[in-house]
């Protein structure tokens, strides 16, 4: 089965044809900016030209950087507010003239391609997936079921505000700091999450996953880390496979 999977971010829009036997893309991923504004049109259209130009007319799975219900936005992170309400599945079928377009959390989709075709097995129990990018997406996967729409990067840190604000890559970018002064911030993140609900593994992924020589040494929360192995791909991945369904292991 082949879908095309989309990932929408704050910063960029991400598409390319997924194989979903395998896990793997069987085309060049092609990535547009994300419209100044991050307004509804002028990103699905951008949706619509990744479609156009891979010639798609078929099934289409869209991660996106909200709460998803029914394909329909009811959050906006990093994106204009005038999402919330939109329904996401409809305006991407009517650019791209798919009929049939399922939408998830960005995160969401992220995780279970890892959860998929990821080079590890996930741990048994509750596993906190990770993005790190524009904000701090979060998802569970809890004994292979995936519970959706955890917004943890808006988690209220004491003295320090939003979790996002404070330590997405975004902010590191934002306030010039250097990676280990990053690394504490994020790890402070870390350290509420795991006093919160006691995970059995964080996986971290987004673009700064390639490189964790620079931070992963800083992390000394209890839990076990490590990256995920689809890195900046398992967004795109991810969505295609929400198309089909998530299989429990």
């Amino acid at each position: 089965m082949k879908v095309l999977g989309i990932d929408v971010g704050g910063s960029g829009i991400k598409g390319a044809i997924v194989d979903l036997k395998t896990g793997r893309l069987l085309t060049d991923r092609i990535r547009y900016v994300t419209p100044p504004g991050g307004r509804p049109r002028p990103m699905a259209l951008k949706v619509g030209m990744i479609a156009k130009k891979l010639e798609w007319k078929g099934r289409i799975g869209v991660g996106f950087p909200s709460v998803i219900k029914n394909n329909v936005a009811l959050s906006a992170s990093n994106i204009a507010k005038s999402w919330i309400g939109t329904d996401v599945g409809k305006l991407i079928s009517e650019v791209t003239g798919s009929k049939n377009v399922t939408v998830l959390n960005d995160a969401d989709a992220a995780a279970i391609a890892e959860y998929e075709y990821g080079q590890q097995k996930m741990e048994k129990g509750l596993v906190i997936f990770i993005t790190i990018g524009t904000g701090l997406g979060t998802a569970f996967i809890n004994n292979g079921e995936l519970v959706p729409n955890l917004e943890l990067g808006h988690l209220y840190l004491k003295k320090r505000g939003d979790a996002e604000w404070y330590a997405s890559n975004a902010a590191r970018k934002r306030n010039n700091h250097s990676w280990s002064v990053w690394a504490k911030r994020f790890n402070h993140v870390l350290g509420e999450m795991e006093a919160l609900f006691q995970p059995d593994q964080f996986i971290l992924g987004g673009g700064i996953s390639k490189r964790p020589e620079l931070f992963a040494h800083h992390l000394t929360v209890d839990t076990p880390i490590r990256m995920a192995s689809l890195k900046n791909e398992a967004g795109i991945i991810g969505a295609a496979l929400a198309a089909r369904g998530l299989k429990k292991r």
